[in-house]
């Protein structure tokens, strides 16, 4: 494994603890906006419809999906100018 790789592996994993805690913020507003509740069904939540489960579910995988993209993109980026060696 490269010297590069693994001294950004602690910083990706910062790095990922902290997108999928701006994902949860996002997707938590985007929620309120358009849901009818303050908080998105959980799977097995009985009073829930089916194409409610399965928005939230598909909307929260996207908002995480894109999220984690920009901020190991963004990170990765940050890494090269500063050493002049992509992490990857």
């Amino acid at each position: 494994m490269k010297a590069s790789k693994i001294a950004y592996k602690p910083v990706g994993m910062a790095l990922g603890a902290v997108s999928g805690m701006l994902a949860g913020a996002v997707f938590k507003e985007i929620w309120k906006r358009i849901g009818n509740d303050e908080d998105a069904p959980d799977a097995t939540d009985e009073d829930r419809t089916w194409r409610e489960v399965m928005t939230a579910a598909v909307l929260q995988g996207a908002i995480f999906a894109g999220v984690k993209a920009a901020v190991d993109r963004g990170g990765a980026t940050a890494t090269r100018r500063l050493t002049g060696v992509w992490p990857g």
